[in-house]
């Protein structure tokens, strides 16, 4: 047993090695190989902090000071491009998840925040931290990832700049923040990285978001633009006409002036909200799912989905929405239903497809906690904008290998997954729909996994020693 441990330790390393190499061509000089390969090194060993300091003491022990200048500097300062090492991560990791899992099923948006304690870092400002539950200083980030069943990974980061740091012109200055870097809202940085993804031929998946993006009706009407299917959260006062039921046309001509075209709504004919209606819904309506498997038991809900059209400020427009999902969740014992999307999957989607890709989402809050748990993305110590953008590319990088090595050894006790297919059917709301496509699949995750696995898979690793001057990495690879 020692043996075959020792040997697959050693063909570990040799992968590592090889995919840093890779990597690495993207750099744009070659003497940014070394510390770009240090810097990984240093975010794969185990460690309480993954900021410079302490990864040069872990990964050069011998010379420590010139160390943590080479890998400041690359961090810091350094102007290689966050984009291309991401794009080369994709390259080389989505071969691996599609093996594992399938094709592409969802592109995933989300933000997370990084609570902070002073005002300088790029960025920082009191504002709601979802990590803490809670407003306070943080900073925000925005991203996409891509997933199916069995892995994902993220594509793409930038950082939320808040309205008062992207006026001041001093602050700005500071931190380095680029002039072409103007304040976005975060539903609008995901979607110029949606827009950036597609253009770079990133394998399609249905939009998955939480409510905070969901909600903005100018968010989900663009991803419909794109010609893109998405199943999105949105919050319970969110507006719909109840099944059957239209806005009013617009008024008859009088003969003068130009002739009416908005819609209309009067106190006898209006919309209600997702709340409202669903909690009108007879018993009947609903219908227990199950989505996957928990860490002890079935995860398992009561669920009923409608076909509607939202109303927003439809009496702006000349036109009705198109018809949609509503998918609404109500566990048993809770007084009211706690989760509502809206989704542009096909009118004959079952529901329990319906509920496997609006579900999926959960891989994100996967990748964050690996992220920051095991590859220190939330321990960069630096203020500017440059360094917490490549600390966050090169935290990637490393949680990218993570993936390929799980890839290679799934977990021998993995359960074949029912599989639910989307109906081959046009896309609602005039979305593109090319002719003769294949329709990806959906399958539900029947893994024995927990949503928040035990510690030991997420630093399931072995890694090499880079040279002699530097500490030799353990092998810690665990096949379950």
């Amino acid at each position: 047993m020692v043996a075959k441990m020792d040997a697959l330790a050693q063909s570990s390393e040799a992968r590592f090695e090889a995919y840093v190499e890779s990597l690495a061509e993207v750099l744009g000089h070659a003497d940014r190989a070394q510390p770009f390969a240090d810097y990984c090194t240093g975010l794969v060993l185990p460690g309480e902090r993954k900021s410079v300091e302490p990864m040069a003491a872990i990964v050069a022990p011998s010379r420590v000071s010139s160390e943590h200048q080479s890998l400041l500097h690359f961090v810091a300062q350094a102007p290689w491009s966050d984009d291309a090492v991401l794009s080369k991560v994709r390259n080389l990791v989505l071969p691996m998840i599609e093996a594992q899992g399938g094709p592409i099923e969802a592109w995933i948006v989300d933000d997370t925040g990084f609570a902070k304690k002073g005002a300088h870092s790029v960025g920082v400002a009191r504002q709601y931290c979802g990590r803490l539950g809670k407003t306070d200083n943080c900073q925000i980030a925005v991203s996409l990832s891509i997933a199916n069943h069995a892995a994902s990974l993220p594509v793409a980061w930038r950082l939320y700049l808040p309205q008062e740091w992207a006026s001041d012109d001093a602050r700005r200055i500071r931190a380095h923040v680029p002039d072409e870097v103007t304040f976005k809202t975060k539903p609008q940085i995901a979607l110029e990285q949606i827009g950036a993804a597609r253009a770079a031929g990133v394998p399609e998946g249905v939009v998955l978001a939480d409510a905070a993006y969901g909600t903005n009706s100018d968010f989900r009407e663009e991803l419909t633009r794109m010609g893109l299917r998405y199943a999105v959260g949105v919050q319970s006062n969110v507006t719909v006409w109840p099944p059957g039921i239209e806005p009013l046309a617009a008024k008859d001509w009088s003969g003068r002036g130009r002739p009416p075209t908005r819609l209309r709504r009067d106190a006898e004919h209006k919309p209600v909200s997702v709340k409202e209606l669903a909690m009108a819904l007879p018993a009947k309506a609903w219908k227990e799912v199950t989505w996957r498997e928990g860490s002890n038991d079935a995860l398992a809900s009561r669920f009923t989905a409608l076909r509607l059209r939202p109303a927003g400020e439809d009496f702006r427009q000349t036109q009705p929405r198109d018809l949609e999902w509503l998918l609404v969740e109500w566990p048993e014992g809770e007084a009211a239903p706690t989760k509502y999307w809206l989704s542009t999957l096909p009118e004959d989607t079952p529901l329990e497809a319906l509920v496997d890709i609006a579900k999926l989402r959960w891989r994100i809050e996967r990748d964050y906690e690996d992220l920051k748990g095991e590859v220190g993305l939330g321990h960069y110590e630096g203020r500017g904008w440059r360094g917490f953008h490549h600390h966050a590319t090169l935290c990637v990088a490393a949680y990218g290998f993570l993936i390929r090595e799980r890839a290679a050894f799934p977990p021998s006790d993995t359960q074949s997954r029912e599989k639910h297919a989307l109906p081959n059917r046009p896309t609602p709301r005039g979305a593109a729909d090319p002719a003769g496509a294949t329709r990806p699949k959906l399958h539900r995750d029947a893994q024995t996994q927990a949503h928040c696995r035990p510690r030991q898979e997420a630093s399931a690793m072995s890694l090499l020693p880079v040279n002699q001057n530097r500490r030799p990495l353990s092998s810690t690879f665990v096949t379950q």
